[in-house]
């Protein structure tokens, strides 16, 4: 049976080609599913458009790395809906985040705040890079002084005579 395939699976084969191209297409095309329950959707299209750029930016204590937006955690779904309330009682943004933040602490936010407590998570790579530049510089030249150093020192009559004796010379 082996060898009977009717389809090729070389990539020179082009219905191979067209179907790995639709398969991507297809793919390329698909968006994550939200965790969304149509009780949760508000009425009103703004409101519902900001309740979702909020959740958006809110971490769920339970997934860790998912936004409550994406989390089918009963906790994410808590939040969504307090964020939705929040906003149907007339609260800002800002004022949405506030009291989350408030109540769950700063870890609830996907992108920290630049503070001071939060300095090192935002500026600690860059000042690690740095002093990894300015390292690999410093050997760098140290190493380009320690090579031009030893290139002008003369072998002495000791070393030359070695080298001849490696290198096959006469003695």
């Amino acid at each position: 049976m082996s060898g009977d395939w009717p389809v090729s699976t070389s990539m020179s084969n082009p219905f191979y080609a067209a179907l790995m191209l639709v398969a991507f297409a297809v793919a390329g095309m698909s968006t994550p599913a939200s965790a969304y329950e149509p009780g949760e959707v508000l009425i009103d299209p703004v409101l519902e458009e900001r309740a979702r750029a909020l959740s958006s930016e809110l971490r769920c204590m339970v997934c860790q790395n998912q936004s409550i937006n994406d989390s089918n955690a009963p906790l994410a779904k808590d939040l969504r809906l307090l964020v939705r309330d929040r906003l149907v009682q007339g609260d800002t943004d800002e004022q949405v985040i506030d009291f989350v933040v408030e109540r769950y602490g700063e870890y609830v936010l996907l992108r920290p705040r630049i503070a001071p407590h939060t300095y090192l998570l935002w500026f600690g790579p860059f000042i690690i890079l740095l002093l990894a530049a300015g390292l690999a510089v410093r050997y760098l030249r140290k190493r380009s002084t320690d090579i031009a150093a030893e290139e002008g020192t003369p072998l002495s009559d000791e070393e030359r005579k070695r080298v001849g004796q490696l290198l096959g010379g006469p003695d």
